[in-house]
């Protein structure tokens, strides 16, 4: 059975005029709210867009302004890191001077060494004993390790100043350098040698410097005048405790200048030189004692 289709029907009328009336589908009213559904959908997804470009603009701006601002900040932090960075180069070959003459010092107490350059294999905390090279420390360890070591510096030197000072003594106290202001000649040397004044040999327990009589005679070392006047063989002496062991004795002085208990420096005058004693002419006799024991004082005249 054919069915008709649904029409829907418009009277217009006019004032005074016969009424008119038209036909239409049913589907063009379906598709004027269609179409009215869809311009509206669009205006609207139109207007949001425009929104949403709007505020991506305005937060474009505003980035683009923070980033000009960091750029700036940027250009400045390398600069401020530039003069940072020169600045610990020359902290840097400081401390590393600084470190060379401690560990110089250090060394000659018998001191272990220290490290005060810091480096990335050791914390800013780098106060033991240096076991060996590391890479190069960052900027931001270097200064931490700077900072620490100025503020640890007293604690770092504490163990060498009396070390250092028990080494200058122990050296002070060594016998060094020739006794007199100038001599002629070396007579005679340490040990076994023919008698001067008979047959056969003897031990001769120092060393003869010829000189003539009156040169000055100065102390070997710096010590304490123990013995001063006569003293058999060899005449007018005089000895000289130095500490740690060490003697000295000048022998056949004509003139003796210091008394016992006298506190003498090296090169102090002491005496002048004679012939006193058991002697075959003006010289100084020279004596070295180590622990009690005469030794060969060659090595500590002649190095």
């Amino acid at each position: 059975m054919h069915r008709r289709p649904v029409r829907y029907t418009l009277w217009l009328a006019r004032t005074g005029a016969a009424p008119k009336s038209f036909s239409l589908p049913v589907w063009v009213p379906l598709v004027l709210v269609l179409l009215l559904m869809v311009w509206t959908g669009v205006n609207i997804y139109v207007w949001n867009r425009t929104a949403e470009m709007r505020n991506l603009q305005l937060r474009l701006a505003s980035l683009s302004q923070q980033a000009q601002q960091l750029a700036l900040q940027l250009e400045a932090e390398k600069t401020r890191n530039y003069r940072l960075s020169n600045q610990a180069q020359t902290t840097l070959k400081s401390l590393e001077t600084l470190e060379a003459e401690i560990n110089r010092l250090r060394e000659r107490a018998g001191l272990p060494k220290i490290r005060l350059v810091p480096t990335r294999n050791s914390a800013p905390r780098s106060g033991a004993p240096a076991s060996g090279g590391g890479e190069p420390a960052s900027l931001e360890q270097v200064w931490m390790g700077i900072a620490h070591q100025l503020k640890e510096y007293g604690e770092k030197l504490s163990d060498l100043e009396p070390a250092l000072a028990e080494t200058l003594r122990r050296e002070a106290a060594i016998p060094s350098g020739i006794p007199l202001a100038f001599y002629d000649r070396l007579t005679s040397t340490f040990g076994y040698r023919r008698n001067p004044f008979g047959r056969g040999f003897e031990f001769h327990n120092g060393l003869d410097l010829a000189a003539p009589p009156g040169t000055p005679v100065y102390a070997a070392a710096s010590g304490t005048v123990v013995s001063a006047g006569w003293n058999g063989v060899f005449g007018q002496a005089v000895e000289i405790d130095h500490g740690y062991g060490y003697r000295t004795l000048y022998g056949h002085l004509s003139r003796i200048e210091v008394r016992v208990g006298d506190q003498l420096e090296k090169g102090d005058l002491v005496g002048r030189v004679g012939s006193t004693g058991r002697s075959s002419g003006p010289h100084l006799h020279y004596t070295v004692f180590r622990n009690g024991l005469a030794v060969d004082p060659s090595p500590y005249v002649f190095p």
